[in-house]
């Protein structure tokens, strides 16, 4: 249960240094408490697509993955972002990917800011 928790904070920080960074990557909620709400709902639900549905796509894309040498991880991540997104409309929170090449650098500065956290983080349960 504990690494579940770290992993959805890191998630969390690591979706709010792209909505600060990325103009185009907007979470709005009012007060500061209910963006922080707001975008813990989001960690979550980017962590279950992530869970769920990237390893799915990552195994049909295989043969790109070999192709393109690991370089199509960029737009499997910024396609998890985009849904990540989309189903955040569809459960009325307020956050919003602007198209897809804002979805590939929120992707990338996603993935960093949480590599990063996780290895400073622990992970054991």
């Amino acid at each position: 249960m504990k690494n579940f928790v770290v992993k959805t904070i890191a998630n969390a920080a690591a979706l709010a240094v792209a909505v600060w960074l990325l103009d185009k990557i907007t979470l709005s909620g009012g007060s500061t408490g209910k963006e922080i709400g707001t975008l813990l709902l989001v960690a979550l639900v980017f962590g279950l697509v992530n869970f769920l549905v990237k390893p799915i796509v990552q195994v049909l894309t295989f043969p790109l993955f070999i192709l393109t040498l690991g370089l199509i991880t960029l737009v499997v991540n910024a396609l998890m972002l985009l849904l990540t997104s989309w189903l955040a409309d569809v459960l009325d929170l307020s956050f919003h990917v602007e198209g897809f090449w804002t979805a590939v650098l929120g992707g990338l500065i996603i993935s960093i800011v949480s590599w990063a956290l996780n290895v400073v983080l622990p992970d054991k349960d």
